[in-house]
């Protein structure tokens, strides 16, 4: 294990004014969806853009040969090779990271370090290997860019995305290795075997099982959904680095949060684990309704310079 570094499972509980917060948020959410009208894309994309840009960052696109997205910088990075790669969620059918950009910035604010925002294939049209093979042509872009201190982080699906290219990386023989990860409510195992996902007592107010089942039926392709390049979760976590794991105690995918962090305990990976009660899924997108989602931002942006610092 990572010297300074160990693994922990901390529970956050919220107060009264916050549980009222949520629960205003949630009939917000039901609002959205009931009256949104375009094709599932688009209508996810306006749903994650209500995350605000930070107002202190710059935004460039990335038009590389192999990497789309966008690059999003603070005033003053503290040093020149640290840098973030996000993989973002949408059950690897949905999501863009033109739509992540408000949330990368809060992220981006809040390290002080650069962030590469990307594009991959979706599903249907693409399944594996598309999406892990698109993630590694990122990291070896910002690596030929001159970062070599580099953390990867992503939400829901693109944490899952973010484990699968984690433990790649973490077995190179050449290059840089991965500094860090942090996860905020990430799909780990695409077959299915935690309690959360069929426990009638989880009220999910954004995914269903069902909709995930879809999901990754479209995503896994040829490949057996319990394939590490699938689920991270039955991946070899060894030589990992340091991992934050953040998840709400609402939702679907809870176990694959308890799970993935039990395994790699298990494995002398170092990982924290916070379990955020009544939160929902990836409620750190919210940073403009809750006080728990900005406090999860600054509790992850810690973790991660630390983990800058410590490289």
């Amino acid at each position: 294990m990572k010297a300074g570094f160990g693994s922990k499972t901390e529970f956050i509980r919220i107060g009264p004014g916050e549980r009222e917060r949520e629960r205003a948020l949630r009939d917000r959410f039901a609002t959205f969806w009931s009256a949104a009208k375009g094709s599932p894309r688009t209508i996810y994309d306006a749903f994650i853009s209500g995350s605000p840009i930070a107002a202190d960052v710059t935004i460039d696109s990335v038009d590389d040969e192999a990497v789309h997205g966008f690059f999003i910088r603070p005033p003053r990075a503290p040093a020149a090779d640290e840098a973030i790669l996000f993989l973002h969620g949408g059950g690897y059918v949905l999501g863009s990271a033109m739509a992540y950009r408000g949330f990368v910035s809060q992220i981006v604010s809040r390290v002080n370090v650069p962030a590469l925002v990307i594009d991959y294939p979706l599903a249907p049209e693409a399944s594996l290997p598309a999406a892990p093979n698109t993630a590694r042509n990122a990291w070896q872009y910002l690596v030929r860019k001159g970062f070599n201190q580099i953390a990867i982080v992503g939400d829901s699906a693109g944490g899952g995305l973010s484990l699968v290219t984690l433990a790649s990386l973490s077995k190179n023989t050449f290059g840089p290795r991965p500094v860090g990860g942090a996860v905020f409510s990430p799909w780990t195992d695409l077959s299915f075997t935690g309690a959360s996902m069929t426990d009638p007592a989880v009220i999910d107010p954004l995914i269903s099982f069902d909709y995930l089942r879809d999901c990754a039926a479209k995503y896994v392709g040829p490949y057996r959904p319990d394939h590490p390049l699938a689920s991270p979760l039955f991946s070899d976590l060894k030589g990992l680095p340091p991992l934050l794991i953040q998840v709400g105690t609402d939702e679907k995918l809870l176990d694959d949060s308890r799970q993935y962090a039990a395994r790699a305990s298990q494995a002398d990976v170092p990982v924290e684990l916070q379990i955020f009660e009544g939160m929902h899924h990836v409620f750190q997108l919210d940073v403009s309704h809750l006080e728990t989602s900005r406090n999860a931002l600054d509790s992850a942006a810690r973790f991660l310079r630390t983990v800058f610092d410590a490289s």
